[in-house]
């Protein structure tokens, strides 16, 4: 019998206890799934940051820790996390980025905004570019970065993609360090981040990145909220230099009611929705690890405690 201990929000174990003994009977593990085993009897832990379990020390039994969400800045640097441990790279969750990522990079293609707005009963017929005729740029070639940048290249837009190492992915042109960097930004007519929360990618985007980027580009955030520099985000939609952000993710979140994002002409606000764990697909991602630990097999999504993620 394999002991798995789920260590979430308790709302969290009423979504994914059915999903989860569903997918370990579909890959053939007989597991014990509960909240409370004792820490000692322990051989895998399904987890979320933000649940009570912080100190791993008495988990001396247990193969890997598998989280459930995509993020693994919270928990990387604690020390008494000495188990292997895994993201959660989800086919739902990176199914529904690419669409929340791909409905607003085609609302700000099309200038879906202005028309929606444009009720004054004026008729101004302006045709918008075709997507070969648009430069969209990604920061962050992982998964997410991968699946979104190689659906917007299908769609014809010209896609340039930037990762801190060399990368090569078909129909994108992908660039990396901090040269590389600069010329990403000086096409990006729409920029989307999808970069891990990094000591190396904290404030990415600050006065003097902004600056590089072409006057009145847009920029989608769907990846981490300490990517941006809110200040200096805030000044470039004042004058002119971006002319309009959609972002998902926040440093504080729920974001502050009093933020001036909020209330920002030029900014879209969404609560943290571009991308969510799905319970189903999520599951079974965790018990192909377990599958996988328990046949001696290299554990999926692995994370990299030096980079972060």
């Amino acid at each position: 019998m394999i002991n798995v201990q789920f260590a979430a929000l308790p709302e969290r174990w009423e979504t994914y206890e059915a999903p989860l003994r569903a997918a370990f009977e579909k890959f053939g593990l007989a597991v014990d799934l509960r909240l409370d085993h004792a820490p000692e009897d322990v051989d895998y832990i399904v987890y979320a940051p933000n649940s009570d379990l912080q100190d791993f020390t008495a988990y001396t039994r247990c193969k890997a820790v598998l989280n459930l969400w995509a993020g693994v800045e919270a928990i990387t640097g604690n020390t008494t996390l000495t188990q292997p441990l895994c993201r959660m790279v989800d086919p739902g969750l990176t199914q529904g980025m690419v669409e929340w990522v791909t409905g607003h990079t085609l609302r700000y293609h099309l200038d879906i905004d202005h028309w929606i707005n444009h009720q004054g009963g004026e008729w101004s017929p302006v045709c918008p570019p075709l997507a070969s005729q648009r430069n969209v740029t990604v920061l962050g070639l992982g998964e997410l970065g991968t699946a979104c940048a190689t659906t917007l290249a299908s769609l014809g837009f010209n896609v340039t993609g930037w990762a801190r190492r060399a990368k090569q992915i078909e129909g994108i042109t992908c660039l990396h360090d901090a040269e590389g960097l600069e010329d990403a930004l000086s096409t990006a007519e729409i920029l989307i981040l999808l970069l891990p929360d990094t000591p190396a990618t904290t404030n990415l985007l600050d006065a003097n990145t902004l600056d590089l980027l072409p006057k009145g580009a847009r920029i989608i955030n769907p990846g981490r909220g300490p990517l941006i520099d809110d200040e200096a985000l805030l000044d470039a939609l004042d004058t002119g230099q971006i002319a309009h952000a959609t972002l998902d993710v926040f440093r504080i979140e729920p974001l502050p009611k009093d933020h001036p994002y909020w209330a920002h002409p030029k900014v879209t606000v969404t609560p943290h929705i571009a991308a969510e764990t799905r319970a189903i697909t999520a599951s079974e991602v965790i018990a192909e690890n377990i599958r996988r630990g328990e046949a001696g097999e290299p554990l999926l999504h692995l994370v990299d405690r030096e980079a972060g993620y």
